[in-house]
């Protein structure tokens, strides 16, 4: 398989998003050992405002710029967490995902100074998170927790925690990996106990539509068991058409035998009511798993509690 000589790679300009791209470049190399990988950093609207990410047309704050650069020729591949880019709507014209590397962990970490896990948490305790789908979930589990807004990268919020902004932190453990920071990790929380957001540790490579040698490139670095699980993921979250401010959770399970399940659930902000579906694909395609999952949950009423959110 041929292989452009030189690929342009394009990332938010975080220090998580550019460890993401050595992972993309280190896999590139050991499959195409003469490509040569230069990295294009963009500065997205998301990493710049710290406030509601509804009043920046929400998710897609931190991939516009990325997209934009993409279109314009600037680069040939970008990197994104799937977790995202958003899904009620189509990848911008032109582009198309080449390919979804191996799942990293989907769970999230909880980070506590003193040690405590998140069920010994006292009273008031509170918890840096700006993530509706956390803070939801904790409404329901851990009514008893506080939770107090939280932005900026990892290794910003650490240093806020530190500051002693808040007393606990929930942080993807994907994110830790890969920025090196598992050193602070508390504990790891279970699907069950805090459930991810669609896409949760997967990088997707996205290439235009017209770069077919670079797509049959950077394809051969993709996961089946990611492909099936994370289009299962985001057909859900199309179906249900759900916003940034929409406490929407979900992940798809590939097994060794080739069987896929996708559980999912949709909160009301204060965790007062939650909806709950889990389904197995049987002879559904990953599609139609996540449609059929969606249409489980919009029976129970999941629109009009989406809808009722202010965005």
């Amino acid at each position: 398989m041929s292989a452009p000589e030189l690929i342009r790679i394009v990332s938010r300009d975080s220090p998580m998003a550019l460890a993401q791209v050595e992972r993309v470049r280190a896999e590139l190399r050991a499959l195409h050992p003469g490509t040569v990988t230069e990295v294009v950093p963009v500065k997205t609207t998301g990493d710049k405002w710290m406030g509601d990410l509804s009043l920046v047309e929400g998710k897609g704050a931190f991939t516009k710029e990325v997209d934009a650069a993409l279109l314009a020729g600037e680069a040939d591949l970008a990197v994104h967490c799937v977790k995202d880019v958003p899904a009620d709507r189509p990848l911008p014209a032109g582009t198309t995902f080449a390919a979804f590397l191996k799942r990293d962990d989907i769970r999230d970490a909880l980070i506590h100074p003193g040690g405590l896990t998140l069920d010994r948490l006292p009273e008031g305790t509170r918890i840096g998170t700006s993530s509706v789908r956390r803070t939801a979930q904790l409404a329901a589990s851990h009514p008893h927790l506080e939770c107090v807004p939280f932005r900026g990268n990892a290794n910003r919020r650490l240093e806020k925690l530190a500051a002693g902004e808040a007393d606990a932190l929930l942080l993807a453990a994907a994110g830790l990996e890969r920025i090196g920071r598992t050193d602070v990790i508390t504990e790891i929380l279970s699907p069950e106990t805090m459930c991810p957001p669609i896409g949760a540790g997967v990088l997707a490579l996205q290439c235009r539509e017209g770069d077919a040698t670079l797509i049959d490139a950077v394809s051969g670095l993709g996961d089946p068991d990611t492909y099936r699980e994370t289009t299962a993921e985001r057909m859900f979250l199309h179906v249900l058409q759900g916003h940034c401010n929409s406490p929407i959770a979900g992940y798809a399970t590939a097994r060794p035998n080739g069987d896929l399940s996708l559980r999912a659930c949709v909160f009301t902000p204060d965790g007062k009511t939650v909806l709950n579906a889990h389904e197995w694909a049987g002879l559904l395609s990953p599609a139609d798993l996540g449609a059929s999952v969606a249409l489980a949950l919009l029976r129970q009423g999941a629109r009009e509690l989406i809808d009722t959110i202010a965005h």
